[in-house]
């Protein structure tokens, strides 16, 4: 397949050189009517060859190349009325193809000839060119205006989750080049209709010219000039609008084409059949034509004929129609559950999503709904991320919720509920306040934004008064997401662990048969990976995890030591997540004697830790950690709290209630690479 592709490549790239200087030599060096004549069947077959690829494609952009193709064809249709007319008037006779279209076309009468040309050179101006011209004018434009809506469309999609960025990038791609496309085509239409009126003018030159020519030589009478200049004239004028008829018929199917899966041909039969009333129509009228013409002149059986082949295709639409109906209803059959089966409802879901009955169209692909769809592309999007592998997310109705509202459950414990309001788009604008928008005012579910619900007539002055405008099913995916990796630690249970074990076992047996179950359980594995990703530590790693428990467990099986010689392991990658710059840490420290006084407050028990630390101490604590970061988030992306490794954990316990969105890392997490710039320090709190 490589091997071919080269090939065509390498030759078709000589061939195309090899066709634009032909066509020059062509208009310099004379030609033998011979050569003339199969060079003009060639560029009859082209402009076939041209129209049904055109017909057969299922959008434009299958057939890119069709503006830069366009152009050699004009350029070769010129080449050739060049040829031919220099032949016409230097020897009147311009081969037997010429000839032949002349006589068989205009039946050896000149004057019939020359109406017909006239014809069809109107309508392929007036009616096809200058209608593609239009056409490519307006297309070009509002492509180049809905360009930026579209990028907007796609950003949307990547941070909700639903493309990937390998889909976002091709998507990206698709747009530059649908644009450049149909650019393309606008410029390319003018050459289009300049081919025509100049094929137009020198086909009046040649019948000129031919008979002046033919006068002054004086071989030949004025009605033998007149009928040999007039018949050869034409016949060129035919044999050379004919294929470029054909390529401006392909333009216009091209420019008007809008893309889907099929072709033209099957779009237009499956179409046509889908509407079995509009049929039946035609054929009851043409039926009445026919009964019409039994008391005129009018003829009764080309209506009749008619009548029946509508009649034939309204009854093959009827077919279609119900065939369509009973698939439906039997797709709706198969994915009915059992209604007496108790047993799954014993399990409570570890996800669970529920919609109020005004947000059920939100999964109802027939009415365009892709949330299902999306809710897919958010489990494999934390798979990337945080790498574990989110159970299957329940989605139901519940009639209890209100109707535009929504609930996320997580092992059954409702995590949020809020209002959405399909068919509206909320606007955000996190650097200021909203002005001068009408609509429901409310609060973004996910970062807490004040934000309101508009109409999506008001959605264009959102956007160009430069706030996010995002529309209800973008809400609630990144709603969700939020949800899922702030709980994602809930979410990892046993059986999950062993899928991502199982995942690990054929290419790292080795590790896995030497910690588990020999030095660890599962449980304990577990228990460490929770505690990673309580705070938000992805697991991707899970060779180097691993690994590090491998060599620590003969030492300690305790899980909060465990997670924190895997973070130590895990240091660079934590590092770079939370970085200020490029291998910088921007960070807030802890005061020697505080650390000293939270670690000997700390006592372990059988149900856990527990730090004799008194209330005042620890609100002053919280004050003094709180101000510094609201103090140092604008200047830094992620301000953390860095401290010794022996009370990194316990500072982690003490704060994740206030402050749960701090993030806590020890010295042994950083690595030699990084530079640690302290913005402040954590001081011990003076007694009142």
């Amino acid at each position: 397949m490589t091997m071919a592709n080269t090939a065509f490549n390498r030759y078709g790239e000589i061939g195309i050189v090899a066709a634009i200087v032909g066509l020059l030599i062509i208009m310099i060096i004379p030609l033998p009517p011979m050569i003339l004549s199969l060079l003009i069947i060639m560029n009859i077959g082209l402009g076939l060859v041209i129209l049904l690829v055109a017909m057969y494609i299922g959008r434009p952009l299958e057939f890119s190349v069709f503006p830069s193709l366009l152009l050699v064809m004009t350029l070769f249709d010129l080449s050739l009325h060049i040829s031919a007319t220099r032949l016409i008037l230097t020897q009147a006779n311009a081969g037997q193809v010429i000839r032949g279209f002349g006589e068989v076309m205009t039946g050896g009468s000149p004057g019939v000839g020359l109406l017909l040309f006239i014809i069809i050179t109107i309508v392929q101006f007036l009616v096809i060119t200058k209608g593609s011209e239009r056409i490519s004018e307006v297309t070009a434009r509002f492509t180049l205006d809905a360009m930026p809506g579209k990028q907007m469309s796609i950003d949307a999609d990547l941070s909700a989750g639903l493309i990937s960025n390998e889909d976002a990038k091709a998507r990206r791609a698709d747009i530059n080049a649908e644009a450049s496309f149909y650019g393309a085509m606008d410029g390319a239409s003018k050459f289009v209709k300049g081919n025509v009126v100049a094929g137009f003018i020198i086909i009046v030159i040649n019948i000129v010219g031919g008979i002046l020519v033919g006068f002054f030589q004086g071989q030949m009478g004025w009605q033998e000039v007149l009928r040999t200049y007039t018949l050869l004239t034409i016949g060129e004028g035919l044999v050379i609008i004919i294929p470029s008829l054909l390529v401006s018929v392909a333009a216009a199917i091209i420019i008007t084409r809008a893309a889907s899966g099929s072709n033209l041909g099957a779009d237009s039969i499956m179409q046509l059949l889908e509407r079995p009333r509009a049929l039946k129509i035609a054929a009851l009228t043409m039926f009445l034509f026919a009964v019409v013409g039994l008391f005129t002149t009018l003829p009764v059986f080309p209506f009749l004929l008619m009548a029946g082949l509508l009649g034939a295709a309204t009854q093959l639409s009827k077919r279609q129609e119900t065939a369509k109906a009973e698939a439906k209803v039997q797709t709706r059959k198969q994915k009915e559950e059992p209604v007496d089966m108790v047993a799954p409802f014993l399990l409570v879901p570890p996800v669970e999503l529920e919609l109020g009955y005004g947000l059920l169209g939100m999964v109802d692909t027939e009415r365009k709904g892709n949330l299902l769809s999306r809710i897919k592309m958010v489990r494999q999007n934390l798979a990337v991320e945080l790498g574990i592998v989110v159970p299957p997310i329940r989605v139901k109705d519940n009639i209890k919720l209100g109707s535009n509202t929504y609930s996320i459950r997580v092992k059954g414990v409702e995590c949020t509920h809020h209002e959405l309001y399909p068919g509206h788009f909320l606007v955000m604008n996190p650097s200021g306040p909203l002005t001068n928008l009408p609509g429901i005012k409310t609060v973004e579910p996910t970062f807490g934004l004040s934000a309101i619900w508009i109409n999506e007539s008001f959605r264009e002055r959102a956007e160009v008064q430069g706030n996010t405008v995002v529309d209800a099913s973008t809400v609630l995916i990144t709603n969700l997401m939020e949800i899922l990796r702030r709980h994602a630690f809930e979410i990892l249970g046993r059986q999950e662990v062993q899928v991502l074990v199982d995942h690990l076992r054929p290419t790292y047996p080795a590790v896995i048969d030497e910690l588990i179950p020999n030095l660890l359980t599962l449980g304990e594995v577990q228990l460490v990976l929770q505690n990673l990703l309580r705070e938000r530590i992805p697991i991707k790693d899970m060779v180097t995890i691993l690994e590090t428990l491998a060599n620590n467990a003969r030492i300690s099986k305790d899980a909060e030591i465990l997670t924190e010689n895997v973070r130590a392991a895990l240091g660079p990658s934590i590092c770079q997540q939370f970085q200020s710059d490029r291998n910088v840490l921007s960070v807030v420290t802890v005061d020697p004697g505080l650390e000293r006084l939270i670690s000997e407050s700390a006592h372990v028990t059988p149900q856990g830790v527990t730090y004799g630390l008194e209330p005042p101490l620890l609100q002053k604590m919280f004050g003094q950690i709180q101000r510094l970061m609201e103090k140092l988030i604008p200047g830094t992306r992620h301000p953390v709290l860095l401290c010794s490794p022996q009370v990194r954990m316990h500072v982690k316990r003490l704060t994740e209630r206030t402050l749960p969105q701090l993030v806590v890392l020890s010295f042994n997490e950083v690595p030699q690479q990084f530079k640690v710039q302290s913005l402040g320090m954590v001081e011990m709190p003076v007694p009142a």
